[in-house]
């Protein structure tokens, strides 16, 4: 099942940017597509007044994903480490996340759903690991508790 194909689509107004300025902070993120139709998140994580994140989210819609146990996703990073996040309903507060690391080549990394653990605000919730049914909304953050700038190019989103 594709989520996301950036190579069949030039619609990317469902995404959108949520930086640590909602807590006073003063990183910088971006999301558009290039020139090979590849959707690349970029920018800048900085960690004034308490700052320290970017992140992109998706608002994929009631997405009933039962039978599937893995999301497969086609990326080139830069190096550094991600969260992939995803939300059962668009208005819950805490996301399932799962931290990888990019190699700076294309990769396709592949996570397990019921590896997706529950987070709000940098913490862990003491809830079970994902286990739902559907997806309203997915995305991805970099947060490594440092200056950094980065970039993450993405080709799809699948499930499996």
């Amino acid at each position: 099942m594709t989520l996301v194909d950036f190579t069949k689509t030039s619609d990317i107004s469902n995404w959108s940017i949520v930086n640590d300025a909602v807590m006073g902070g003063v990183s910088e993120g971006n999301f558009s597509l290039n020139e090979n139709g590849h959707g690349v998140f970029k920018g800048t994580v900085r960690l004034e007044n308490n700052g320290g994140f970017s992140s992109i989210r998706y608002a994929i819609g009631k997405t009933i994903i039962s039978g599937k146990t893995t999301v497969i996703i086609r990326l080139k990073g830069d190096g550094k480490t991600y969260q992939f996040r995803v939300k059962e309903n668009s208005d819950d507060r805490h996301s399932y996340v799962s931290k990888f690391k990019t190699s700076g080549n294309w990769e396709t990394i592949e996570i397990p759903l019921n590896t997706l653990y529950p987070r709000f605000r940098g913490k862990i919730l003491d809830i079970e690991n994902f286990s739902a049914n559907q997806i309203e909304e997915l995305g991805f953050l970099i947060g490594n508790k440092k200056k950094e700038t980065f970039r993450l190019e993405l080709d799809c989103i699948e499930l499996k």
